[in-house]
């Protein structure tokens, strides 16, 4: 259990025992080729700090510089797609604060390994911003963050080029799933009526609580 445990007050109070390496990657290997696609979405309610959307992050970060490295432009694009796709809950603060600053650093050196000359500031201050919004401190049982407030979450989409729009969700309503047109509305409560009606996916999806202006993805801050 050597590196698995913090303190025994800590799995006596919270259950805290972080999943081993080799674990992790054998978990992760069932579902190889989603953690090779760079835009696809993974959200771990239990983080910890960060063993499992660590090595997710390093595995789409890897196709990131094998596609991207010669030119800086585009591998910090594609970066910042991959770091924007991974998403976090843990119930206690310091594993939130490690989880956020273990997966800046991974992306920092592995921008400076594949990146030729100067990182812009820019990039990294964008990556840190999106770690704020996308590891959080709350319980993902009750759905509510530190604050007691609904746990909610940013969706990143990049637009074309450079421009990248935010909308966020409530975690509460995101795993409700998609509701299929003929399904009963009163399966998924006063939540239904607000979602919106998808015709490709002839489903309900569920609506953000608020969406953000598009802006340039290094400038993502700007939205508050």
């Amino acid at each position: 259990m050597e590196g698995q445990v913090k303190s025994r007050q800590r799995v006596v109070d919270h259950g805290e025992v972080f999943t081993a390496e080799r674990e992790v990657n054998a978990m992760l290997d069932l579902v190889k080729t989603e953690t090779e696609r760079i835009d696809s979405r993974f959200l771990e309610p239990a983080c910890g700090n960060g063993n499992f959307i660590a090595e997710v992050l390093r595995r789409k970060l890897a196709v990131v510089a094998s596609r991207y490295r010669k030119s800086p432009d585009e591998y910090q694009r594609y970066a910042f797609l991959a770091v924007s796709s991974v998403y976090g809950v843990d119930i206690l603060a310091d594993n939130v604060g490690e989880c956020r600053e273990r997966l800046f650093r991974i992306v920092e050196k592995d921008a400076r390994s594949n990146i030729k000359g100067s990182i812009e500031p820019a990039f990294l201050d964008a990556v840190r911003y999106v770690l704020e919004k996308n590891i959080l401190c709350g319980d993902a049982l009750t759905l509510r963050d530190a604050s007691g407030e609904p746990i909610t979450f940013a969706e990143w989409s990049m637009l074309g080029g450079d421009l990248v729009k935010r909308r966020d969700f409530l975690l509460s309503e995101l795993l409700e799933g998609n509701v299929e047109k003929d399904e009963q509305a009163s399966l998924f409560g006063e939540a239904l009526m607000s979602w919106d009606f998808d015709e490709e996916a002839q489903a309900y999806l569920p609506a953000p609580v608020r969406e953000y202006p598009p802006v340039d993805y290094r400038e993502v801050g700007r939205n508050g």
